[in-house]
């Protein structure tokens, strides 16, 4: 004779699967975060101790080679969502992250550091140009369809932004490249660029697996958790060289980088637009994202030309205004 289970017991023994499996989920979500960190580390400390063999300009270092190197979890990310057939979630991270990055990142170290000292290097013209270049692809994706031709644009943008900052500034001191001297290549900080890649590559399928996973479990769409959620996690090498500097009393090093980085998510954006089929497809209503993030741009810029610094009052300001562009995202979603 068969019996029945109690259906109480049924469903508390289903809760607390579900239960475990959701946790579990979030564990790995953010040991990959974790080793996201470890990896970028890895990466960013190899090259910088490269970049001063080869005696690049401080800020070609911080706008070019680190603006570049911290953003390969974006790269990574974006490379495993397209090959996932998930545009969205690399849409979501890459505009994200620029409002992580001046509405977030920034002002926490502003806040820590009683303030961060904005580079001189830095004049309006670059800065407001560099913006514009951070907001393409936010242009672009008002029509919820960026194509093959946007894509070459947003390269292209970044290769003019290149070459005006190179004109100004050098991307050599000394005019001469010496990348190719045995002498500059050690073999550990080779070893650790490979272990560093190979790291956040890894972790950024787990990443992009746990964000769809999120998503479904949430019932939020992909975009917003990867503009809310996965944007502030591949941005974790941002803050901590952010957090290094301030520690090391050096809280005008980092923010090169920050606007090197923002910069970089454009010239990412346009060649996954090119590798996903050359055209990119979202469902999303993208305009208050482009006016909130415009605005927000905007005020960083009236805060930094001032004093050309982010004071402690100043970077509550700006958190609290990522806290509202955060609240708007998902009441509109």
């Amino acid at each position: 004779m068969w019996i029945l289970p109690n259906p109480c017991s049924v469903i508390f023994f289903l809760s607390v699967y579900l239960f475990n499996m959701a946790a579990l989920n979030i564990l790995v979500y953010i040991s990959s975060l974790v080793t996201i960190w470890v990896g970028a580390n890895l990466i960013v400390d190899s090259i910088d101790r490269f970049s001063k063999k080869l005696r690049l300009s401080t800020f070609s270092v911080s706008f070019f080679v680190l603006g570049l190197l911290t953003s390969i979890p974006e790269i990574a990310v974006g490379a495993n969502s397209v090959g996932e057939g998930k545009a969205e979630i690399f849409v979501g991270n890459l505009i994200g992250g620029i409002a992580v990055l001046f509405l977030f990142v920034v002002p926490v170290i502003a806040i820590v550091g009683n303030g961060i000292k904005i580079s001189h290097h830095l004049s309006n013209k670059i800065l407001i140009s560099s913006f514009v270049v951070m907001l393409i692809p936010t242009f672009f994706v008002l029509d919820k369809r960026v194509t093959n031709f946007e894509g070459l644009l947003m390269i292209l943008s970044y290769a003019i932004l290149f070459y005006f900052v190179q004109r100004n500034h050098g991307v050599l001191d000394h005019g001469e490249l010496r990348a190719l001297e045995a002498k500059n290549f050690s073999t550990v900080d080779i070893f650790k660029v490979l272990l560093g890649v190979i790291l956040v590559f890894i972790a950024s399928q787990n990443l992009v697996d746990k964000t769809i996973y999120l998503a479904e479990l949430m019932r939020i769409p992909l975009y917003y958790v990867s503009l809310i959620l996965l944007s502030v996690g591949t941005n974790i090498p941002e803050l901590s060289l952010g957090l290094s500097a301030v520690h090391a009393h050096k809280k005008d090093v980092a923010f090169g980088d920050y606007v090197g980085s923002a910069c970089a998510n454009t010239i990412i954006f346009g060649v996954l637009t090119l590798v996903n089929d050359g055209e990119v497809l979202t469902v999303n209503n993208f305009l208050p994202t482009f006016i909130i993030l415009t605005t927000g741009l905007a005020i960083f810029f009236v805060f930094t030309k001032s004093k050309q610094d982010i004071s402690r009052k100043e970077g509550y300001m700006l958190l609290g205004f990522y806290a509202i562009f955060s609240l708007i995202e998902l009441l509109t979603k």
